[in-house]
């Protein structure tokens, strides 16, 4: 089968952020290339901060009806939607070959959409993942081990993990101050790409949600990949999502190895907070849907799914619904 595809036009913009002025900061000197003089830094002066870095691809002749766009999780950037850890095609290059213009986002604070000053204008510092935390609250496995060959991934995990290593270059620091203007960022992202369908993951999924509650009119579906979190309901009024189709989807070792033992205990908090919301917008929107992947037979499942052996299998999923849902 021939799976060539025509592009049209490939691109990128910044959106959102402001400009900055800093003063009474210290000079100071330095080499800014090996081997070279040193010269004096002044770090005072007018900047730019807070943006959003998007990449598009357009095909030639597109047949789905609005343009895809794939929002990250948390300590992550837009790489993780292009290619798998081990090398295979990821969600990018799938919905490119279902006909979807598809737009791929660095966050603010991420990849390149870049830091801003800290504390003067980000106002807390770095967060780093480490190899432990990614490995057990990702849950590809439920104890971490500094040995590569004493790693034990749970039972029929569908991670590639000979490929973890990998997986950690993707990491890339957070900030836990930068929620506001990373919404304002996404609402700003969508209001210029108008209509669009959604698919977030993790902490993405927050912002993803808050946009269709502040642009019910330009988001005409959302799919949240395991979401960590979501708007407060009680803020909203829920019913302005009413016709917008929404779907959650779950991977697997919840509740065996997660919730009910509290191995990693932010699922069970993430996974009960998210539930409620959903429970909540269920009784406005009838075409929300609640998917836990073991129910219908697909198992193995990560956080990660994305980047999971059979990543071709939950898009296909997705994209199954989409063509139900008539917004394809």
């Amino acid at each position: 089968m021939d799976h060539t595809i025509c592009i049209k036009e490939i691109g990128s913009f910044f959106v959102g952020g402001r400009r900055v002025t800093l003063k009474g900061l210290p000079v100071y000197s330095a080499s800014m290339v090996k081997n070279g003089k040193p010269r004096m830094v002044d770090p005072n002066g007018e900047f730019w901060a807070g943006q959003m870095y998007v990449q598009y691809i357009k095909l030639s002749n597109p047949t789905a009806k609005y343009p895809l766009l794939l929002w990250h999780g948390g300590g992550l950037s837009g790489s993780c939607w292009e290619t798998t850890p081990d090398g295979r095609e990821g969600w990018q290059m799938f919905f490119l070959r279902a006909g979807y213009n598809v737009y791929i986002s660095d966050a603010v604070e991420r990849g390149r959409a870049s830091w801003a000053r800290y504390p003067e204008i980000f106002t807390t510092e770095p967060v780093f993942r480490s190899y432990q935390h990614a490995w057990e609250s990702f849950r590809i496995g439920k104890t971490y081990c500094n040995d590569p060959c004493q790693r034990k991934p749970f039972p029929g995990s569908q991670y590639p993990v000979d490929s973890f290593e990998t997986f950690m270059m993707y990491s890339i620091p957070r900030w836990s101050s930068n929620n506001d203007v990373t919404q304002k960022a996404y609402d700003r992202y969508v209001q210029k790409v108008g209509p669009c369908i959604l698919i977030a993951h993790s902490q993405g999924c927050s912002f993803a949600a808050e946009t269709a509650l502040h642009y019910p009119q330009l988001v005409k579906a959302i799919v949240f990949v395991e979401p960590s979190s979501m708007p407060d309901y009680q803020t909203y009024d829920l019913s302005i999502l009413k016709n917008i189709p929404q779907m959650y989807i779950w991977g697997d070792f919840l509740d065996e190895y997660t919730i009910w033992n509290k191995t990693i205990p932010d699922t069970e908090s993430y996974y009960k907070a998210v539930k409620k919301y959903y429970q909540e917008l269920k009784r406005v929107c009838h075409r929300a849907e609640w998917l836990e992947l073991p129910e219908i037979g697909i198992q193995g499942n990560t956080h990660m799914m994305m980047h999971d052996k059979n990543s071709s299998q939950v898009a296909a999923l997705i994209l199954d619904w989409f063509n139900k849902q008539k917004i394809i």
